[in-house]
């Protein structure tokens, strides 16, 4: 009964862990083939800081899914204890950084307030610098949510954008979501307009339930993909 009980958390730690692999090979292969640069991608990657730290992440995603599928799959067919224990500490450590994450966005919960995303658009945004990564992250952010500052337009008054431009009211980038800088100028889209902090704060509620669910599911199966790997360790002779 024993042996039946570790064949099947045998083959289950395999498949799982197949699929893992599989989508880390795909992450990996995506991410180097953008920067192999077969057709040009890099300078157009290159145009947003975003993407180029997008990339990143992509090839360092998929590279730890690379490793941990392989080390899942590996240790549960060839009934290997070293890689079982390293799989194990992988996942430990995972899960551990993912909690001090949770812990530390808890403890610094009030450094996400209204007025402190407010004081550091004032201080650091710039409007049209696509080469530093705030101001371009705010640029995203304005465009996508249709939003102006965090606040609002009045964010930008007495501002570093209002002193790198004197003669201009908002950023382009405030009025080219919803198309009024086309019909005659900045000014034309200030009454209306929304803070982005109200703006990300409605976008984020939609989601905010199933991006809770999907964190259960993930902690879930790491703490599951841990016991089964500890089992497969101590029942392997």
């Amino acid at each position: 009964m024993e042996g039946d009980c570790l064949s099947c958390i045998k083959y289950l730690m395999f498949v799982f862990n197949f699929f893992i692999f599989l989508g880390g090979s795909v992450l990996l292969a995506v991410g180097v083939w953008v920067s192999v640069d077969p057709l040009g991608f890099r300078e157009a990657v290159a145009v947003s800081p975003l993407l180029v730290t997008g990339v990143s992440v992509v090839l360092v995603l998929g590279g730890l899914l690379f490793l941990l599928g392989f080390l899942g799959c590996c240790g549960a067919v060839q009934e290997n204890r070293c890689l079982l224990l390293l799989f194990f500490m992988l996942i430990l450590f995972i899960f551990l950084a993912e909690l001090a994450a949770a812990i530390l966005a808890f403890l610094f919960r009030e450094n996400l307030s209204r007025e402190y995303f407010s004081r550091e658009l004032k201080r650091h945004y710039q409007g049209r610098n696509n080469s530093d990564v705030f101001t371009s992250t705010w640029n995203v952010i304005m465009t996508t949510l249709e939003c102006c500052g965090a606040s609002g337009p009045d964010d930008f008054q007495q501002s570093l954008f209002r002193l790198l431009h004197p003669n201009q009211l908002l950023p382009e980038a405030c009025c080219q979501g919803d198309g009024h800088l086309g019909e005659g100028g900045i000014e034309l889209c200030v009454s209306g307009l929304q803070g982005c902090y109200s703006a990300l704060v409605e976008y984020f509620e939609t989601y905010i339930y199933a991006a809770g669910a999907l964190t259960i599911g993930v902690l879930t199966i790491e703490l599951f993909a841990m016991g089964f790997a500890l089992c497969l360790f101590r029942g392997i002779q």
